[in-house]
């Protein structure tokens, strides 16, 4: 009888076996934006510790704020000027980057560490393949010019790793840091374009809420809030109907380095001016998209303006009407920019709920594949810290205007779900997964009508 029953289960193995679906090739395209998050956030290329992602963190929607820098420990990479004595002058100022968040770039070359630099802050990464594309070549970083020679993605990673890695101020490739290699400009490449959003947003969206509705029109309208002139569709690319056809992603002098009273200017540190794009600068800075601009703050270039109001309202001053783009801006649409504090607020009001939405799609983005991949690894684990930073993100955008306050209720729950998937059995975990992405569904729609 034992031995019938061996055969028997031999047999069914064999069946079982056979009748096994082979498994799918693996998608190139997927392996290697894999093999670039992997890179971007573990890979410190034999310098100070420094990975890509520590300065563009995930859970910070891949850039990094004054508020999030205070919760580091001090032994974080972030902070190696601080204990590695080759990195202690020159390399960044501490007062500066804790305080607000900027770090130093020497744009114009290595030859007077002390007195040749430019203060930045550290922009997110997000919608790369639709913000950086322009009639004049790839626009990148703050002032638009990439780094170093050619200035697409791939060469300003390269600039990347010579400025913020190296082991020493001395900066020798092969001893203070090793350069990447072009298979791995490649998957660096690949993953930085695959974040956040793959196009454009079709402006007007039929919103549900009346003040953001309100600020979406003043947004749009070129003789009003003329926002619309360089963010088209809330983007990085200019107006083609305002300042003519393909021109793509911009650079303009908007008159940000001559605001009075700098923050970092009031810290008595030393800042020089900044120059923009160029060497010598032409005093222009890039158009960022601004559809996830309410939970990057701080704005701007040198982190100058703390609130997304703030940075509206900047734009109704006399540093930017007196600018060179706000005197395009008044000469291409007959006057400069004057809006009230009530349209000032409409228009905050509208970025909130786009960056809100933007948080809930990129949620779901990530909790599908969480929800699709059996094993808990690295990539899974960080989709879903990701989804509940951004769930958590759009609760805050949104509290802080009292916009849609019974979904953000709602959001807080599903924020819970997502925290009890992170520690989940496999099958446990999915099932959450799946429960937040129908809630998140469920939220969206009582924040924008759908189409039928």
């Amino acid at each position: 009888m034992r031995r019938l029953s061996l055969a028997v289960c031999i047999l069914l193995c064999g069946v079982i076996s056979c009748q096994t679906a082979p498994q799918p090739d693996p998608d190139p395209v997927q392996a290697l934006i894999d093999r670039g998050e992997d890179l971007f956030f573990n890979e410190t290329f034999d310098g100070n510790g420094r990975t890509c992602g520590t300065c563009h963190r995930a859970e910070e929607s891949f850039g990094l704020s004054p508020t999030f820098i205070s919760t580091l420990p001090d032994d974080d990479p972030l902070f190696s000027a601080e204990f590695v004595p080759e990195l202690s002058s020159g390399f960044e100022n501490p007062v500066l980057m804790r305080e607000l968040g900027l770090i130093i770039e020497n744009l114009d070359g290595f030859d007077d560490l002390d007195n040749n630099f430019v203060m930045r802050g550290i922009p997110h990464t997000l919608g790369l393949s639709a913000s950086v594309d322009s009639a004049l070549g790839p626009r990148l970083g703050w002032d638009g010019a990439g780094s170093p020679d050619d200035g697409t993605l791939r060469s300003f990673a390269v600039g990347a790793v010579i400025q913020h890695f190296p082991l020493s101020t001395d900066r020798i490739a092969g001893v203070d840091f090793r350069l990447p290699t072009a298979d791995e400009l490649d998957a660096l490449e690949a993953f930085q374009l695959s974040l956040g959003r793959q196009q454009d947003l079709s402006l007007p969206l039929p919103l549900r809420s009346t003040r953001a509705l309100r600020g979406q029109a003043i947004f749009n309208d070129l003789t009003t809030g003329k926002c619309a002139a360089c963010h088209l569709n809330a983007g990085a690319n200019a107006n083609p109907a305002l300042l003519g056809p393909g021109v793509g992603n911009r650079n303009f002098n908007t008159g940000v380095e001559n605001l009075p009273d700098q923050p970092a200017d009031l810290t008595g540190e030393l800042v020089p001016p900044d120059d923009g794009f160029g060497t010598p600068g032409d005093g222009e800075f890039n158009i960022p998209p601004v559809v996830e601009a309410a939970d990057t703050e701080p704005f701007f270039h040198n982190n100058s303006v703390a609130t997304l109001e703030g940075a509206i309202a900047f734009y109704n001053g006399e540093a930017f009407n007196n600018s060179p783009a706000g005197q395009l801006i008044a000469q291409a649409s007959g006057s400069g920019i004057n809006i009230d504090a009530a349209q000032v607020d409409a228009v905050a009001a509208f970025l909130r709920v786009l960056n809100a939405l933007e948080n809930i799609r990129g949620s779901i983005v990530a909790l599908e594949r969480v929800a699709a991949t059996p094993a808990l690894n690295e990539r899974i684990a960080r989709r879903l810290s990701g989804a509940h930073a951004d769930i958590h993100d759009a609760v805050r955008v949104l509290d802080d205007a009292g916009l849609h306050s019974p979904t953000a209720r709602d959001l807080e729950q599903i924020a819970t779900i997502v925290s009890d998937a992170q520690g989940a059995s496999t099958a446990r975990r999915r099932e959450l997964a799946s429960n937040a992405i129908e809630r998140l569904q469920s939220a969206r729609a009582e924040m924008i009508e759908e189409s039928p």
